[in-house]
């Protein structure tokens, strides 16, 4: 497959706060706005800012992390979006350098020139200072410029440039505004589903803002960039014909699409159930209660007595369940919130949650497990005792120390972490499949062309 040109742009920072989510999103608006197709990815494990920038774009936003993912798979995705996009832009995470591998270090295996996002607010020629310090720091690295956030009038912006080196100019500034400013949660922005109308808002003045003056240096400074295909690893049926139940509502929504969209190249089937309203399972071979928000709506699960039976039933049928974060603490016998109420959960396993405010935990660990290693990241704000010894416990990508505790207890796997499918599909296949599996490649493949013979006889 031949190379592929798409002018690219890497939102960067110095720091987390500066408004790099803000930028993106009104950037992807203005440009959606003039007919242009843009794809966003965010750099690192994240839920909720790639909804946000879902919302603003139009289109699917995917996370890009070399650790977890794979430099291959990010390689691959980056190519695909150069042949449907008309501008990529890349969100950064953290601080620039920040991580093993940082934003820097994503721009510089894909070649992406950076412009760097910094609050300006309570400082003028440091701004200048603090930017040509970042663009000097590395030298495989192309930093197009700044954008100055929150600037707080005319001279304000006009101090900031004339400090700044030729080579380093001012692309933008963004004048401060409450209007523009996106909302904000415990874990971080709040999901898109539950404030899309403030969103919308937000969005759009911003894209005003942009098309009032100032933009053009910026997007005559975006250039194209070569994207190159990467062949990756033929995807097996290995759940052909299985169907997994999966938690889907405003208190577990910490999906990756990348996740689903694996179990459906594997053969599976995906039915969607809301443990807040539905009254019971759908029919199915496995059940995913992936993280989200359980102890905003702890009350409203915890009445839910129709979907614990339910799910109590599957688990005594012995059928595989993969409880992440948020569908661990669903599993615990109680969950207290951050207002100190206690709510009765499923009670699975025994044990409780318990929320902790600003204090928590986050980090990129390897889920070490029977199945094998698959790549997974830790990000919560409670914590949790339970009766039984762990399985094993995560292994931090840069720590000698235990990481998150991983249980098992029957078919039920639960834990903090939050699994990356695609880092390893056939140990994933093997999470949600039951312990009778046949897992050679040519018996899978055997029941795929059986299965598709049958297909085509139908349709004659």
């Amino acid at each position: 497959m031949q190379p592929i040109n798409c002018p690219a742009l890497f939102i960067a920072a110095p720091a987390s706060g500066q408004g790099k989510t803000t930028l993106a999103a009104a950037l992807a608006r203005f440009l959606t706005r003039q007919g242009k197709r843009v794809r966003i990815f965010k750099t690192g494990p994240d839920y909720l800012d790639p909804q946000i920038l879902s919302q603003a774009s139009g289109q699917q936003v995917i996370p890009l992390d070399m650790w977890m993912a794979g430099e291959d798979w990010c390689q691959q995705q980056l190519y695909m979006a150069a042949q449907e996009a008309d501008i990529i832009l890349v969100e950064g995470a953290m601080g620039m350098f920040d991580g093993e591998p940082s934003s820097a270090d994503l721009a510089a295996r894909f070649n992406i020139p950076l412009a760097i996002v910094m609050d300006v607010k309570g400082m003028g020629q440091t701004a200048a200072a603090i930017a040509s310090g970042l663009a000097a720091f590395r030298q495989d690295i192309h930093i197009m410029g700044l954008i100055a956030n929150r600037c707080g009038s005319e001279r304000h912006r006009q101090l900031i440039e004339a400090a700044l080196p030729d080579h380093l100019p001012l692309l933008l500034s963004l004048a401060r505004s409450a209007d523009i400013v996106l909302p904000e949660r415990h874990l971080g922005l709040v999901q898109a589903e539950e404030v899309a109308e403030q969103l919308e808002r937000c969005f759009d003045s911003g894209a005003d803002r942009l098309a009032q003056g100032g933009i053009d240096q910026l997007l005559e400074a975006i250039q194209p960039v070569t994207f190159r295909a990467k062949t990756l690893a033929v995807i097996n049926p290995y759940l052909l014909g299985k169907t997994i139940a999966i938690a889907k509502d405003s208190a577990f929504s910490f999906i990756y699409q990348e996740n689903l969209q694996l179990l459906k190249e594997m053969g599976a089937n995906i039915a969607f159930f809301s443990p807040i309203k539905d009254s019971s399972l759908p029919l199915a071979d496995a059940l995913w209660l992936p993280g989200g928000y359980p102890e905003l709506h702890a009350k409203k699960l915890s009445a839910n007595q129709s979907m614990i039976a339910s799910i109590h039933h599957f688990y005594q049928q012995n059928k595989p369940i993969l409880a992440e974060c948020g569908g661990f603490l669903y599993t615990l016998e109680s969950l207290t919130d951050l207002d100190s109420h206690r709510h009765t959960m499923v009670g699975l396993l025994a044990g409780e949650g318990v929320m902790c405010g600003k204090q928590g935990c986050q980090g990129m660990q390897t889920a070490a497990l029977p199945e094998g290693d698959i790549r997974a990241h830790s990000h919560h704000r409670s914590r949790s005792s339970v009766s039984i010894a762990p399985l094993n416990h995560g292994r931090r990508q840069r720590h000698p120390a235990p990481g998150e505790a991983i249980y098992r207890q029957k078919n039920l796997t639960a834990s903090y972490l939050h699994l990356f499918f695609p880092s390893n599909p056939k140990a994933v296949a093997q999470l949600f499949h039951d312990q009778t599996s046949i897992w050679d490649t040519a018996s899978v493949s055997k029941r795929s062309m059986e299965k598709n013979n049958k297909e085509n006889i139908h349709v004659q």
